[in-house]
């Protein structure tokens, strides 16, 4: 039976999900876990680091991209890839711009993307744009926009920055400072599955410190001094993200959630040092009255520190949630290594100036928070594309997690229940993609490798649709046509 041509997608296909999984899984695992290693080297057999072999073999876990975890629902991590020779691309060929305009142009006609929209694919291993309509154009990225936020926050600070939460002590006045580094992700519950740093950990320490300095009763203050200008989004209180604040806990969930949209503490911080002076009390030591905020001089003495996972761990929650904590906060560490102002403002122009050092379009591009809530942020499919064709880049190691923090059509993250029509079944798997939802806005960007095996790079961005399910139902069928598409 001849195999199906990527324009019969529009009509559906006849093959099942399952089975396309799993044929499809394989090309992809393999390819991309080709490039993931030639990008990243040292490697070895198993197309791993190798360090990451030796921690994987003493954890135990089972690899896959969903990085040993699952989301709420989905299915169990697919598993590693096995043994790979080459990156692809030095024998496998690309597709041609026409082929992929005859497959991607009749689906960017339809109504149910709305009055405008935009599209770029690049072969990611040459960084040739083999398809583009109106790619230069500017339109608002919703959370697409956590792809720049995590490109500068990477190139600022690295790969390898921990956030770091820690006590000090004034000498004098036996004032202990809860001091803030700015790590959303500090958590103060039982379970860890993140490995985050812990409050209960720095209890710990900071309990046993003071004891041994013969301190058992102090005055608790809190200090988020590193943090300038409003912490209140310009979309105002929202259960999608709490105040932006240099100290929360659990990024001020006042529930047992850990992602998605939730009620918050009115004042993050404070919550968050209300918690650890019942955290001290419980280790032995009392805390005078309730915390108030305070700012450390310079002749307080360092007690204790937790740090956060590395930045990359960090970007690849943000990006799998599209957690909208993490990406404020990585946009804030991005202004303090770039020497700009710590709020809103500074952390936009620091996103802007990094991505100017990687080379990227900027043209009609507009950081007005890291998250992608504000509708003030404009971005092209061409900055989007040209943001995860560096992350492919062998030559860029450090953007690596920009790759494999993204969703999975069909499996993890905000992809995890998507892709479920009999049409977009080419695309589960295979495609690995960051979602954007606003009002009226729908896009898409991520990567796909297509019928040939070839890695590929795609955004697509569309404005004024009239309803969110069936733009979005368009964008994954156009990702899914480029993941059949061999287009020669």
């Amino acid at each position: 039976m001849p195999e199906l041509k990527a324009s019969q997608l529009v009509t559906g296909v006849a093959k099942t999900k399952t089975r396309q999984f799993t044929v499809g899984a394989t090309a992809v695992g393999v390819a991309f876990a080709a490039l993931v290693a030639v990008a990243t080297g040292p490697w070895d057999s198993s197309g791993q680091r190798t360090a990451e072999a030796d921690r994987a073999v003493s954890r135990g876990g089972g690899g896959g991209a969903d990085h040993g975890r699952t989301s709420g629902g989905a299915a169990p991590a697919a598993p590693s890839a096995p043994a790979v020779l080459a990156a692809p691309g030095a024998s496998v060929p690309g597709p041609s711009g026409p082929a992929l305009a005859a497959v991607l142009d009749p689906l960017l006609k339809d109504a149910s993307l709305g009055t405008k929209r935009t599209a770029a694919v690049v072969d990611a291993v040459t960084g040739e744009r083999l398809y583009g309509r109106s790619a230069g154009d500017a339109l608002t990225p919703a959370s697409t926009t956590k792809l720049a936020t995590a490109a500068a926050a990477l190139t600022a600070a690295g790969p390898d920055h921990r956030i770091a939460t820690r006590t000090a002590l004034e000498q004098d006045s036996k004032e202990l400072l809860l001091i803030g580094g700015g790590d959303p992700t500090l958590t103060a519950r039982q379970k860890n599955p993140y490995d985050a740093a812990d409050l209960r950990t720095l209890a710990d320490r900071t309990a046993a410190s003071l004891k041994r300095r013969g301190a058992t009763e102090v005055t608790l203050s809190y200090d988020t001094s590193l943090y300038s200008g409003p912490s209140l989004h310009p979309l105002g209180v929202n259960e999608n993200l709490a105040q932006v604040s240099a100290l929360m806990a659990d990024e001020a969930r006042t529930d047992d959630s850990r992602s998605g949209p939730a009620p918050r503490a009115a004042d993050p911080a404070d919550a968050a040092a209300r918690t650890f002076a019942g955290l001290l009390r419980e280790r032995g030591i009392t805390t005078k009255g309730d915390p108030g905020p305070g700012k450390a001089s310079g002749q307080a003495e360092d007690v204790a520190e937790v740090r956060s996972p590395p930045l990359s761990a960090l970007v690849e929650r943000m990006l799998t949630n599209s957690d909208n904590d993490i990406a404020e906060a990585l946009a804030r560490q991005t202004a303090i290594a770039a020497d700009e102002s710590h709020d809103f403002a500074g952390a936009g122009r620091a996103i802007e100036k990094q991505l100017k050092k990687l080379g990227l379009p900027l043209s009609g591009a507009r950081f007005a928070d890291g998250s992608g809530l504000d509708r003030t942020d404009k971005a092209s499919a061409a900055l989007l594309t040209g943001l995860l064709a560096k992350a492919a880049d062998p030559a860029r190691p450090a953007l690596r997690s920009l790759l494999t923090g993204l969703p999975v059509a069909g499996f993890t993250g905000t992809l995890a229940h998507r892709y479920t029509d009999r049409a977009d079944a080419y695309g589960t798997g295979l495609v690995r993609a960051k979602t954007g939802t606003l009002t009226g806005v729908n896009t898409l960007a991520g990567t796909v490798v297509d019928a040939d095996g070839r890695l590929l790079v795609f955004a697509f961005l569309t404005e004024g649709a009239p309803a969110p399910g069936s733009a979005q139902a368009v964008l994954d069928r156009l990702a899914s046509s480029v993941a059949h598409c061999g287009c020669r």
